[in-house]
């Protein structure tokens, strides 16, 4: 079993994360943006590097899993 975090996924915008396992020395993320449905529902969030400021976009619920992302700059 993964440990998780809570996420508020309203308050994601902005926020930083690390990844557990940084590919292509991308390592921080800032999340950019913050993608909902018509009923202002969350579906996504959109992740950038801050070293290539590559973007990337999933789901706002994979930043849950403690396996992969850690919250804050580390």
């Amino acid at each position: 079993m993964t440990a998780r975090h809570r996420l508020n996924p309203r308050k994601l915008l902005l926020s930083k994360w690390t990844a557990a396992q940084p590919l292509n020395r991308e390592k921080h993320f800032l999340v950019s943006d913050v993608l909902c449905d018509e009923e202002g529902v969350v579906l996504e969030v959109e992740l950038q590097a801050v070293l290539t400021h590559r973007c990337q976009r999933l789901p706002w619920q994979s930043l849950q899993d403690a396996q992969t992302w850690k919250m804050g700059w580390q």
